[in-house]
Order: structure tokens, then C-alpha cells, then sequence
């Protein structure tokens, strides 16, 4: 009876997009090793062979998520570089755009530091499967910041290093911000409000960082 109410509720979403969606939250809640392909038939409302016929394996559905949201990450920052204005700009939005994807995704840095700790074959299996479509990004990137350097508006330093600052603070927020939450009490909004102010923070101290 349960199974026929999940379909109902699914009826009108194709059955592979229910079959990721469930998976999604199932390995975001409870982690890749502790969710079964029974447990997200259940989810999707669909039996264990649909899941099997869809994407074979757990670890190809892990994946297919993975990819999927490092793929919209680049997407993101793809279009950035297509609308123009300064590298200062340019370099803002980025900054931001993560930082929102991992605002409509917090459990991802949790999911994805578990993987790298107790199956980091997994993650090597995830980098080829998204090929050089980062490479690319970053090479563009790199391009980018060392034409400023070379007319003096930022001073000396790599891509690598720049990317690491960036990354580093939007994630240290979201993976601290359940212990604060928790230890201060926050309500929701007043989370919120502090996740904004963090965005205009990182975002103030990479681009003083980059003065020559």
C-alpha cells in the first residue's frame, strides 16, 4: 500500500529523475555505506529491479548524483565568465555561486569528506567520470588572473592558491554552521541572516587578499 501511495506522488515525474531524487536524499542522510538500493526503491516508489534496470549499481547512482552537481557548479561559473565585467566582478559572482550551491546543499561537503576518507578509489572513479571539463575552468581561470597580475591590479599569486582561499571559506561555513546553530540556538532566520552576512564577508576577504 505504501509502495502505490510513493507512485501516486510520483506519477507525474519520470521514474529515473524519482529513482536520483530519492537516492539523493537517502546518501546525503544517511551516506553512501549505509544506504541500500531497497531503501531508495521505497523512496522513489518503484521496486528494486527498476532501480537496477535505470543506473545497474549503487555506486553508478552515487555517481550520476555527484557529477550532476559539480557539473552545475561549472555550469554556474560558465555563464559568469559569459556575462563579462572586470575579474573583480567576475571573481565576486564565483564566490557567490558556490556559495549558494552549498546553501541549497549543505550536506553535500559532509557526503563528499566522508567518501574521500573511506573510499578514495570512489572519488577517483568520480573525476574521470566529469573528465576536463574542470580543467578547463581552471585553466581559464589561471589566464584570467595572471593578465591582472601582469597590469598590476592583483598582486603575485596562482589560481590554485586563490581557488583554495575561496573554496575553503565558503566551505568552513557549512560545515560549521550546525555545531553554531545548535550551541547558540540560532533560529533559522537568524541563521539565514548570518549565512548572508558570511557571503559579504568571504567574498570582502578574498578580494582584499588579492591587492597589490
Amino acid at each position: 500500500m505504501k509502495q502505490t501511495e510513493k507512485t501516486a506522488k510520483n506519477e507525474t515525474e519520470p521514474m529515473e529523475q524519482a529513482i536520483l531524487r530519492a537516492a539523493e536524499r537517502l546518501f546525503l542522510d544517511k551516506g553512501f555505506a549505509l544506504t541500500s538500493t531497497t531503501e531508495i526503491a521505497r523512496e522513489a516508489g518503484c521496486n528494486q529491479a527498476l532501480v537496477h534496470y535505470y543506473f545497474r549499481t549503487k555506486e553508478n547512482l552515487f555517481e550520476k548524483i555527484f557529477e550532476q552537481k559539480i557539473r552545475m557548479l561549472i555550469s554556474n561559473i560558465f555563464s559568469i565568465d559569459r556575462e563579462g565585467g572586470t575579474f573583480e566582478e567576475k571573481l565576486r559572482r564565483k564566490i557567490e555561486a558556490h556559495f549558494e550551491i552549498l546553501k541549497k546543499n549543505p550536506k553535500i561537503p559532509f557526503l563528499v569528506i566522508n567518501e574521500i576518507t573511506t573510499n578514495p578509489e570512489r572519488i577517483a572513479s568520480l573525476r574521470d567520470s566529469i573528465g576536463e571539463l574542470p580543467l578547463s575552468v581552471y585553466a581559464t581561470f589561471e589566464q584570467d588572473l595572471q593578465k591582472e597580475i601582469a597590469q598590476g591590479r592583483v598582486r603575485e599569486t596562482n589560481a590554485l592558491d586563490l581557488m583554495f582561499s575561496a573554496l575553503s571559506l565558503n566551505l568552513a561555513t557549512f560545515l560549521v554552521r550546525p555545531v553554531l546553530q545548535n550551541i547558540l540556538g540560532l533560529t533559522d532566520e537568524a541563521m539565514d541572516g548570518f549565512l548572508e552576512h558570511r557571503k559579504e564577508e568571504n567574498v570582502k576577504i578574498i578580494l582584499q587578499s588579492l591587492k597589490p
